[in-house]
């Protein structure tokens, strides 16, 4: 796979709008940050226009940040608060439930790294690409999920904070060597921290090593259908 030549096809079916974020986990951080308060995602903006962001246990300030990126084990407290403060789930019981399903792997003593994918060199030890998308780019990014499959789950809103649909369900994903994307930015605690008309698309490595020679075929090139949603995409 080379990062230039699907950079060269995003451009090619959504123009001039933001690259997706490509994130892995290394032993050293790839650039220095500083610490977030609150909702890390609202930290990735330099990643999305083109920088990079480094993070670690220390770095994150949210409990469920830390927990969501494997750097910690669920705090006890996390279930009531989701349930009786957030009210989210119906019990702690069910958020215990999800949390346990998930099986998020253990990332302690290590940084996330989040970059756009324009700066990497190859995708080697990338966790999945992240897409932070408007409804019309969506749909593209949707049609194309779904070209080579009928999967019913192909595309999946699993329950979850904003970090947990696009870090905890895309690492769990890809060590399954899985073929789910996910759908996020729905947890109304995330909404404050992204512009009203943007939502995710994750893609674990897992699922976009088989996407990455689907894109040149399916709709989002020589279709009349999306040459006429593509002509009022414009760059966030």
């Amino acid at each position: 796979m080379d990062k230039s030549i699907f950079i060269s096809n995003f451009r090619r079916a959504f123009g001039d709008y933001e690259l997706p974020i490509v994130f892995w986990y290394s032993e050293k951080p790839l650039v220095d940050s500083e610490k977030t308060r609150g909702c890390f995602i609202k930290d990735l903006k330099p990643a999305r226009l083109g920088g990079s962001v480094s993070l670690n246990a220390d770095l994150i300030s949210c409990g469920g940040g830390k927990t969501y990126t494997g750097f910690i084990t669920p705090p006890t407290h996390i279930p009531a608060f989701v349930s009786n403060k957030e009210r989210y789930k119906e019990s702690p019981e069910l958020v215990s439930d999800f949390i346990l399903n998930l099986d998020m792997p253990d990332k302690s003593g290590l940084y996330i790294n989040f970059t756009s994918i324009s700066n990497i060199e190859n995708f080697d030890n990338a966790e999945g690409l992240l897409f932070f998308a408007t409804p019309d780019v969506l749909s593209g990014l949707v049609s194309w999920a779904l070209y080579d499959t009928n999967a019913p789950d192909a595309v999946s809103v699993p329950f979850g904070s904003g970090c947990s649909s696009m870090v905890a369900q895309v690492v769990v994903e890809n060590r399954r060597a899985g073929d789910r994307v996910f759908l996020g930015l729905f947890d109304p605690s995330v909404r404050p921290h992204v512009e009203p008309d943007i939502l995710s698309l994750a893609i674990p490595m897992s699922r976009f090593r088989v996407m990455y020679y689907t894109f040149e075929r399916s709709c989002l090139t020589e279709s009349h259908a999306w040459e006429n949603v593509k002509s009022r995409i414009k760059r966030k």
